[in-house]
């Protein structure tokens, strides 16, 4: 929809700005109609079936694939600095156990630029240590405070696992098994970028102003927190258990098209096909089911994807990220809550690419508006109002 603009400035409102152009970007690529997904070029399911996270959190934020020897001092380096200062730790204490993870990440994601606050946007070293300092951190922070709002002490992270094997060790202190982390970790890669996403844009809006990286990361994590974001694939899990059985998924499909009420995990501002994502994150639940027991949803979710693209297919609505990605967590055994911090954890990595890139040409966002208020208004003294 789009609304005519005030006479005197020419200007057209697009709710929402789409497809308004916000930024020139070489990060990610997506084309909607076809269902194509690009890291700096390179297909989605390429880099699902051959790279890693932090190989492709690398290819996000400078540009290119590491060579053998860069990748290998970047995993040194993130390995290293996993470890968050026990300031924070007792901070996060403090937080009540009944809020909820992505809030605590947010304060926590803030709270790291007070204990690395000096700005200098202008020394890589800089640029490098933020990086590898959020990309090492914020998985940490997300089980401790998993951990502690239980009452336990957190997990200190292990140097002898991967990124991913590390998280899911941190939430249990078990080390995970090896298809589990690989899994784990092609969903981090599936959800490191997506262009110019609500949560991303804010980003760049705040990296514009010149505030430090930590600030950056806190405003997006802010922005994911919504259900409209990210917090959808927690909702996801949700509609399967109300609906509970394979017959009762027609009836519930029709009843919301017919309320024009929203169906979890399903339709994209930009897919009008089945997203990509979503392709290789059922192929991902399929080898963890056959592995671990089939989830007692799967065949529900199955279902629902079937009938959605019987009625609704032909409107370009199919299934999104969000819709498998909540299986797959289950079986891993995260709790639904941590569904959105873990979308945090990969997305962190397009975060920081998009402002490294900011910063290489800034210039702080002011957009205009259309006033639709009067002009000349009389002010009117208290007594006589």
């Amino acid at each position: 929809m789009t609304v005519a603009g005030d006479l005197k400035t020419g200007f057209e409102f697009k709710p929402g700005l789409e497809g308004v152009p916000a930024t020139l970007s070489s990060i990610s690529y997506v084309d909607g109609k076809k269902g194509v997904l690009e890291y700096r070029g390179i297909p989605i399911e390429e880099l699902a079936a051959n790279s890693s996270f932090l190989e492709t959190a690398y290819l996000l934020i400078w540009g290119n694939l590491p060579t053998k020897d860069e990748l290998n001092a970047f995993e040194h380096e993130i390995r290293y600095h996993r470890r968050i200062k026990y300031r924070i730790r007792d901070m996060m204490k403090c937080f009540p156990e009944t809020g909820h993870p992505m809030d605590a990440l947010q304060a926590s994601a803030a709270a790291l630029g007070l204990f690395y606050s000096r700005r200098a946007l202008d020394n890589p070293a800089y640029i490098r240590a933020a990086v590898v300092r959020l990309l090492a951190k914020i998985p940490t922070m997300v089980a401790a405070f998993q951990l502690m709002r239980k009452g336990n002490d957190p997990v200190q992270p292990r140097d002898d696992l991967s990124y991913s094997a590390n998280f899911l060790y941190m939430l249990t202190e078990r080390v995970p098994d090896p298809l589990a982390a690989h899994v784990f970790d092609v969903c981090l890669t599936l959800h490191a970028e997506h262009t110019i996403n609500a949560s991303t844009f804010s980003a760049r809006v705040t990296a514009s102003t010149l505030t430090d990286p930590y600030a950056v990361v806190a405003s997006a994590v802010g922005t994911l927190a919504g259900p409209l974001h990210g917090g959808a694939n927690e909702e996801v899990i949700d509609m399967l258990e109300k609906i509970g059985s394979k017959e009762n998924v027609r009836p519930y499909v029709e009843d919301c098209i017919a309320r024009k009420a929203k169906i979890m995990g399903f339709g994209h501002r930009v897919y009008k096909v089945k997203d990509p994502r979503a392709i290789v994150l059922q192929n991902l639940a399929e080898e963890l089911f056959e592995k671990f027991g089939r989830d007692r949803y799967y065949d529900v979710a199955v279902e629902i994807e079937r009938v959605v693209e019987e009625k609704l297919g032909q409107k370009g609505i199919y299934a999104n990220v969000d819709f498998y990605s909540g299986l797959v967590y289950r079986k891993l055994g995260i709790p639904t809550d941590l569904f959105t911090p873990i979308f945090a954890i990969a997305r962190v990595a397009g975060w920081l690419a998009h402002w490294k890139e900011q910063l290489n040409e800034n210039r702080i966002y002011r957009p205009t508006q259309i006033y639709t208020g009067t002009h000349g208004a009389p002010y009117i003294p208290t007594e006589e109002r």
